[in-house]
């Protein structure tokens, strides 16, 4: 007797957004179907599915036991999401038999699998330097006496979805800082700086508006710069592990002694990126606006506004349905939600980052030192190339700033 073989095996997602991408929040309905085509009969003992879904960190340290020893130490640890079985054919036995084996007919097969994802909530799928969030389904073949069991693995993309329609995230952010120069005996005027932002979420393809006035009493020549960081911060056995990246950045016209600049809204456009993580004991990413004055040969002056990245965009008439996932996660065209009246319509983060972005665009490349471009000090990794393409730097927007007629302290004589 001549044994069927199997041509095709793979697995199918009912996906139910346009771009055909799989795409769930917590509460939804996975559903889709495995595909096998043999040619021939293949008698198989079952064939399962399985659904997992797992947050994961780990990285090592080299440390020092004395002179001449060393080890190195690893950190690691999990959160289990989800775990979940469905036998779509035959029975699962721990011994192979001939009795109870199910036959698979020479031709084209789906079998259709259904399961809920857990209505606690879920981290969004993530890969970072040191961990990730992963989800995924697997589909188990086995055939008494053949080795290996055939398997078949295929990822899906989960968002808790973070809805910047609140009113936390649509406080606007402020700040205020200055800096007085010294050298020797020698005291020049202070640099002042003065940022505010419109609010704190944000969603991926967005513009930031940055309100600023930047005052320069001092005798250096100085340059207002902003830019945004992401900061992906992993725990294990009680350990920290944190990695800044720099995600955009513009520059503003150099500053001469006794000079005033203000940025009447200066954009700066927010590339596709991760949502933030808030919720996951194990993984953060976290995200902020730094306004701040490159001042040569001295610390820059720097002014840290907090920043959100979320899923669900601003709209400003009207209300969402029951369903949040059913708006977001499987409809990609969130562009419609906005209304044309908006100056900038926010789009959707499945509009702007396709799956293979979400998978590699926070994988570095190489590490260059741009100290023009970012600010200097040790806490700051400055990564600029992603696998994505960055945005073009936004060095002037508005030209021709209304110009405030507000009266201006004198700086003080040098």
């Amino acid at each position: 007797m001549v044994l069927g073989k199997v041509k095709l095996y793979t697995i199918s997602f009912d996906c139910l957004n346009d771009s055909h991408v799989p795409v769930y929040s917590s509460g939804d309905i996975v559903s889709g179907r495995v595909i096998i085509e043999v040619t021939g009969e293949v008698k198989v003992q079952y064939l399962k599915l399985q659904a997992k879904g797992y947050a994961k960190v780990r990285w090592t340290e080299s440390r020092n036991a004395g002179s001449n020893t060393a080890y190195t130490q690893n950190y690691n640890e999990e959160v289990e999401y989800m775990n979940h079985s469905i036998i779509l054919l035959g029975h699962e036995r721990d011994e192979d038999s001939e009795e109870g084996l199910t036959t698979i007919s020479s031709g084209r097969h789906e079998y259709a699998f259904s399961f809920e994802l857990p209505q606690t909530p879920l981290a969004t799928s993530f890969e970072g330097k040191h961990g990730s969030v992963r989800y995924w389904v697997k589909s188990v073949l086995h055939r008494p006496w053949l080795l290996p069991t055939m398997k078949s693995k295929k990822e899906f993309t989960v968002f808790e979805h973070i809805d910047i329609n609140t009113p936390l995230l649509l406080s606007p952010q402020a700040g205020t800082k200055d800096k007085t120069l010294c050298c020797w005996f020698c005291t020049s005027g202070p640099i002042s700086l003065s940022a505010k932002i419109e609010r704190k979420g944000y969603t991926p393809g967005e513009s930031v508006q940055i309100f600023a006035e930047i005052e320069n009493c001092s005798s250096r020549m100085v340059v207002p710069k902003a830019a945004i960081y992401q900061t992906q911060t992993f725990y294990a056995k009680g350990k920290t592990k944190e990695v800044k990246q720099l995600v955009a950045n513009l520059r503003g016209e150099s500053l001469s002694s006794g000079k005033t600049e203000t940025w009447n809204g200066k954009l700066l456009k927010i590339p596709p990126v991760s949502p933030s993580i808030l919720d996951c004991s194990i993984i953060r990413v976290e995200y902020l606006l730094m306004v701040y004055v490159d001042i040569p040969g001295a610390m820059n002056l720097f002014l840290n506004l907090p920043l959100v990245i979320g899923t669900i965009p601003l709209h400003q008439f009207g209300s969402r349905t029951s369903s949040v996932s059913s708006q977001c996660s499987m409809n990609v065209n969130w562009l419609s939600l906005a209304l044309p009246e908006r100056p900038e319509a926010p789009p959707s983060y499945a509009d702007v980052v396709t799956d293979e972005q979400r998978l590699s665009n926070l994988a570095p490349s190489t590490l260059r030192g741009d100290l023009d471009r970012a600010p200097e000090g040790p806490l700051y990794q400055y990564i600029h190339e992603f696998r994505y393409q960055p945005p073009p730097l936004y060095s002037e927007v508005d030209p021709n700033p209304d110009q405030s007629t507000e009266e201006r302290p004198i700086c003080p004589s040098r």
